[in-house]
């Protein structure tokens, strides 16, 4: 009506919650980043030792100047220290879990009570049902969607726990089958094809001192059965009949992979000024780039096992000398707490043939690294965030799997997507040669094709008219309808 005046509405409001790991958070950050620029406004919930840390490698020292999008964060149980300090308190992921399952939920329901703008809905990480966010969303009386920041083949591995404790075939009944063949029975998993028990997540064996895990994952499982919406870090071309399963198990779920090019995309054209970019834990050492830059287009093989993996003295130094043997240039990441419970350090002799053909560092801007025309291929634990960066850089792999999904996400490397090798996990300096001169050299040749062909399917489905691309637009479309329902 003429003169009557127009209440401002409200800006729709998500609030973020990463399960507290570099690859999670900096994958979710990702998404919030998207969202922030559709329109919404974002609060992005870390652990404050995280956000410390964040704040000082992480290159968001000015994000309070972004209007729309702040960071709160709740405690982790480390004690507190200051931003110069150069010790960044650590705890493991287990410890870490231990804490946010009974410290979580009261500080996060007070910092939503702090909100100046009414939350529309929680954006959880899937693995953090375990802090109780899905009782958090209906205590606040708002929607929760769950975001896998994994492949669509690794969020099936760990769902397989609940289905495969129903059929009886975990948990293993002792340490013997992990050695007498058992690990071999093939399954029948939704979506996939010729899956052995063992290319599944080793959590979900109950084996051992890992029974306490498959009781975890059963749990998370479960949790997700009662939440109708999801979200998948993967693309549909890639992973269409996996895709096509969950689309008829959950009612609503999103692909919105690779979410860097979709940001790249989304941000050619805004100035550098009202962006933030970074996303790391550690310090990144620019000097590799000098080092790269020396190389030539596809010489290079990049070496890096992710923020967690960890290897004894023996692995590592062979991995050094397999490197060295195979004649080829290489980027190696060596972690400060790469070796379990030792410094990282490489003998004389191995550290003084390193220099003829390696660089080390001890952390890096990984996607950058992927892109740079030298190097030509990528040795890495096959972690999913890894893994979709090099296929958006059209990098082929050897995948050392470690843990978790890795092993699927190896699997589908080697087997569906045909761009990588299997590497033994029991590290032998022969194999590592081997498999890098094979991976590196003319035999490699079939997998940088199928890794390029990968690349052109991610950058076409975060066009405009892409899936991804489109998803995007339905999610944030759906988020906005939240709070009118």
């Amino acid at each position: 009506m003429e003169g009557v005046p127009r209440i401002a509405q409200k800006p729709h409001h998500v609030v973020f919650i990463p399960f507290p790991a570099q690859s999670h958070i900096k994958c979710m950050l990702k998404l919030a980043r998207i969202m922030h620029q559709k329109g919404l406004h974002i609060t992005f919930v870390n652990t404050h030792s995280n956000h410390k840390r964040l704040l000082k490698y992480g290159g968001f020292h000015d994000i309070d100047g972004v209007p729309g999008f702040q960071f709160k964060t709740v405690p982790d149980g480390l004690p507190s220290t200051s931003n110069d300090d150069d010790h960044d308190p650590t705890q493991t992921i287990v410890e870490l879990a231990r804490y946010l399952t009974t410290n979580f939920l009261s500080p996060f329901l007070e910092i939503v009570a702090g909100l100046e703008t009414p939350v529309t809905c929680i954006i959880s990480d899937g693995f953090m049902t375990f802090a109780q966010t899905p009782y958090a969303a209906e205590t606040l009386g708002v929607p929760i969607i769950l975001f896998w920041t994994m492949a669509a083949c690794g969020f099936m591995g760990f769902y397989q726990a609940k289905v495969l404790l129903e059929k009886g075939v975990v948990p293993l009944r002792d340490d013997s089958c992990l050695t007498n063949g058992y690990l071999d029975t093939m399954i029948d998993v939704p979506g996939m094809k010729e899956i052995r028990l063992r290319d599944l997540p080793e959590h979900i064996w109950g084996v051992g001192p890992k029974s306490s895990a498959l009781k975890f994952i059963v749990q998370i499982a479960h949790d997700a059965d009662k939440i109708s919406r999801m979200i998948i870090h993967t693309f549909d071309e890639l992973e269409r009949s996996l895709i096509k399963e969950f689309k008829s198990m959950f009612p609503h779920v999103y692909t919105i992979g690779p979410l860097q090019l979709l940001l790249n995309k989304m941000t050619e054209k805004v100035p550098k000024s009202s962006t933030f970019n970074g996303y790391s834990l550690w310090k990144e050492e620019p000097e590799c780039f000098q080092w790269l830059h020396l190389k030539e287009p596809n010489s290079v093989v990049y070496v890096n096992f992710g923020s967690l993996a960890v290897m004894s003295v023996k692995d590592l130094h062979e991995l050094g000398w397999g490197l060295v043997n195979s004649n080829h240039n290489f980027l190696w990441i060596i972690r400060d707490d790469l070796v379990d419970g030792e410094c990282a350090v490489l003998p004389l002799e191995l550290e003084e043939v390193v220099k003829e053909r390696g660089f080390i560092g001890s952390w890096c801007s990984q996607e950058e690294v992927l892109n740079h025309p030298s190097v030509g291929g990528f040795l890495t634990h096959g972690g999913w965030g890894s893994v979709i960066e090099s296929l958006s850089a059209g990098v082929p792999m050897i995948c050392c799997p470690f843990t978790g999904d890795q092993r699927t996400n190896c699997r589908q490397v080697c087997k569906e997507w045909e761009v990588g090798m299997e590497m033994g996990r029991d590290v032998k300096r022969d194999e590592v040669e081997k498999l890098v001169r094979e991976l590196m050299g003319g035999g490699g040749w079939r997998m940088r094709n199928k890794a390029m062909e990968w690349r052109k399917m991610a950058e076409m489905t975060t066009d405009l008219d892409g899936s991804s691309f489109l998803d995007v637009e339905k999610l944030v479309a759906e988020i906005s309808l939240l709070s009118k329902n």
